[in-house]
């Protein structure tokens, strides 16, 4: 198993994410105990020392399973990571229940990293009030000795990734960001590792195969990549792209089964970054997949002075375009644009034109809007 560095501590490159647990008869919430035991057993025997459960995972019962999977180990053989849940506005002022709760859930008397979970344009400004405490009560739990390391995760833009990094940044030790290499030009991860950088934070990377849609590749992708590197699967060539960045620690993996979680360990055994020439031929296959879905949108905003609606076009095509590769199960896009009021949504659009008739890309901005409100309303 490859390691990293992170200060006095040597991370598992790889981390046993738990957030796609093997579960019985398909139900979410039904998580196969045995089958965890079984895959935690194994990771621990390979090296991997790092793992990842959150509050709403598996409907709750995540931090449980995990937490009975581990104590089953000497507490000094793993790293355990949990996050508070400020994904639901609810929570913002019941930190100090829920992180009792979640000790309780997983039997532990301490957690090794904790986070604060999906910093976005949702919940920034409730993040960002003093009223809730939260980032003060965990510091608190930190100098007792109840948290190791406390860090935050982002599926934010880079702004609101500023923000809470200048409210709260002095206090953070890592970050946790969707990096892959669909995304490192999409969503702009490549900002994203940038900007953590100035900060001086290490990087922790989650979706690294975007929910596996990177590890079942066309025909036609596959056989690109398997022309250039025979003895990599797709799933490997998205692990070597993240190992040429410096700046990541931990690449967590939603593993959901034991071939799975064998098949990871065994590429996280050597190191084997790509060569620029395999990295032009990984950026082709994700130009091929991003391209005839997505509107070349470039963020000029000649756009926004001719809407009479003042809609902000450049960010809903963005999330547009988010949704449309995505796909149904997205939640990044609904999730951005629950910070819009309703007469900044995508269905306030008029379709009158403006923006298309000086749109540079002569994209068919009044078309994206109405496609994008009609997905938003199934």
């Amino acid at each position: 198993m490859l390691y990293r560095d992170f200060q006095d501590l040597k991370l598992s490159a790889l981390g046993f994410g738990a957030m796609r647990l093997p579960v019985i008869d398909g139900d979410d919430t039904k998580i196969d105990q045995d089958a965890v035991n079984t895959m935690v057993d194994y990771a621990l025997e390979q090296g991997v020392n790092y793992f990842d459960t959150a509050w709403g995972y598996h409907g709750g019962n995540s931090e449980i399973a995990l937490g009975a999977a581990l104590a089953r180990h000497p507490r000094d053989s793993f790293y355990l990571a949990t996050k508070f849940p400020g994904y639901d506005l609810a929570n913002m002022d019941k930190v100090e229940e829920i992180f009792e709760r979640q000790l309780e859930k997983t039997g532990m008397e301490r957690f090794d990293f904790y986070l604060i979970h999906n910093v976005c344009e949702m919940n920034i400004d409730e993040y960002l009030n003093p009223e809730h405490s939260i980032v003060d009560y965990l510091l608190k739990q930190q100098a007792a000795g109840r948290i190791g390391h406390l860090g935050f995760s982002a599926h934010g833009a880079i702004p609101v990734m500023e923000r809470f990094l200048e409210a709260y940044g002095e206090h953070m030790e890592f970050c946790q960001i969707q990096l892959n290499y669909l995304d490192w030009e999409f969503q702009d991860a490549r900002g994203k590792v940038e900007l953590l950088k100035k900060w001086n934070l290490p990087v922790w990377v989650m979706e690294p195969v975007r929910g596996g849609k990177l590890a079942n590749l066309s025909e036609v992708d596959a056989a690109k990549l398997a022309a250039a590197r025979p003895d990599e699967a797709p799933v490997a060539w998205a692990f070597r792209f993240i190992q040429g960045i410096p700046e990541v620690c931990v690449t967590l993996s939603g593993m959901s089964n034991f071939e799975q979680l064998r098949e990871n360990i065994a590429t996280f055994q050597e190191e084997k970054p790509l060569t620029d020439e395999e990295r032009q031929v990984l950026q082709g296959v994700a130009d091929g997949m991003l391209g005839h879905k997505t509107v070349p949108c470039t963020a000029c905003h000649y756009c926004t002075s001719h809407c009479p609606q003042g809609l902000d076009i450049p960010f809903l095509l963005s999330m547009y375009n988010q949704l449309v590769v995505t796909g149904a199960g997205d939640f990044i896009a609904p999730m951005a644009l629950a910070s819009l009021p309703e007469d900044k949504q995508p269905s306030a659009c008029i379709g009158c034109g403006s923006c298309a008739a000086v749109c540079p890309q002569q994209i068919d901005i009044p078309g994206a809007l109405a496609d994008f409100a009609a997905r938003l309303a199934k």
